[in-house]
């Protein structure tokens, strides 16, 4: 039975990554040196320069996804709030 699977930060893909992308080394190599698979190695990579290309398309969307903070969080609060509403008319037409 093999071992548990590695669990690496995001700090660590992107070392990784960044150093895939100078190119002074292969990817065999870095694998050696990072002691990970060559496919995670251009997995990474891969998700590095989509998300460069994605905050680089337009600066506009991206500073004001900044300033407004997280995405999703706005969402779950107003998924509890509209719940918990839901819930207390429901409360209040049942008890008239």
């Amino acid at each position: 039975m093999a071992g548990k699977r590695k669990v690496h930060t995001a700090a660590f893909k992107a070392r990784v990554a960044l150093a895939a992308l100078k190119g002074d080394r292969t990817v065999n190599e870095l694998a050696g040196q990072f002691d990970v698979h060559p496919t995670l190695i251009h997995a990474w990579k891969k998700q590095l320069l989509a998300g460069a290309e994605e905050v680089s398309s337009s600066p506009a969307r991206a500073a004001s996804a900044d300033a407004e903070g997280p995405p999703g969080r706005a969402v779950r609060a107003d998924r509890t709030a509209q719940d918990g509403a839901g819930v207390a008319q429901k409360k209040a037409t049942v008890l008239t």
